[in-house]
């Protein structure tokens, strides 16, 4: 049973307290105004201990913000984001009107989960449970498909270049992947990318065989980011980084410092991936 307090509405969310199992209920409101990622996302149930942090700040026009942050490795869904979501977008914030008693159970909110959070280190296995992807996704160049065990391509004969329609659609078995990167279609360049455990890739994502590019209408946010949540969740049970062969860390380390010489990687995902693969070795 939920305590006086216990419960705090904001806007476009309801945050919980759910002291019997110890964890942090996000119900996303549905409206206009609403994120699509939060549409997208629906309800989700944070374990307290996968949270590191929570602060409440002023907000602008007399509001309060109230925000937890996440332990590294704790959520698959702002591992594959790595800092890339708006602040508007981010589901771990939460806007309320300011002032009064609104402002009391807002700080006793905060408090009582302050008392409660995890450790302040990464995370060894994911914690929350992966949103629900979609069961197809479609991108500028190809349409992916992914049935819990591998990742599929799909070429469009009217997007992809011709080195992947000359290819061929493409099937990556989770065995055969070290993991991915997405890279926001709210940003220049927008696209997912397989990492192979074997070869490297064209550093161009439109050329990559293991890559599709996002554009206008594909890939986007509320649709791309929970698709790789779900790939990078699989992969972390299946197959955790530390796991991988640590003969072909050095090989993984130069690909990717290629992919970020080239901007294909922001200094946040180079440093990210780049962490995971050393600790392998």
């Amino acid at each position: 049973m939920c305590r006086m307090g216990d419960v705090l509405a904001g806007n476009h969310a309801v945050w919980e307290f759910d002291r019997t199992t110890n964890s942090l209920i996000i119900r996303f409101a549905r409206g206009i105004r609403t994120p699509r990622l939060w549409h997208a996302l629906g309800e989700r149930r944070i374990p307290v201990e996968a949270l590191t942090g929570v602060g409440l700040t002023v907000g602008r026009r007399d509001t309060l913000v109230l925000h937890a942050r996440v332990r590294a490795g704790a959520d698959p869904l702002m591992e594959a984001a790595a800092g890339q979501l708006r602040e508007v977008c981010d589901p771990y914030r939460l806007v309320l009107p300011g002032g009064g008693a609104g402002a009391v159970r807002a700080a006793a909110f905060t408090e009582a989960l302050r008392e409660r959070l995890g450790p302040a280190g990464p995370a060894e296995r994911f914690l929350v449970r992966v949103p629900e992807p979609p069961a197809t996704l479609k991108a500028y160049d190809a349409r992916l498909s992914f049935d819990g065990g591998a990742v599929t391509f799909r070429w469009s004969r009217t997007g992809a270049t011709s080195a992947k329609w000359k290819a061929g659609d493409q099937r990556y078995p989770l065995a055969a992947l070290a993991g991915l990167v997405w890279h926001s279609p709210e940003r220049p360049g927008g696209h997912l990318r397989l990492l192979p455990r074997e070869g490297v890739g064209d550093p161009r994502p439109d050329h990559d065989l293991a890559s599709v590019v996002f554009g206008v209408g594909c890939g986007a946010v509320h649709e791309s980011l929970p698709f790789a949540a779900a790939v990078l969740a699989a992969l972390r049970v299946r197959s955790p980084v530390a796991a991988v062969p640590p003969q072909r860390s050095w090989e993984r380390i130069q690909h990717l410092a290629e992919l970020h010489s080239a901007g294909l990687l922001t200094d946040a995902e180079y440093r990210a991936l780049r962490d995971r693969f050393t600790a392998g070795a």
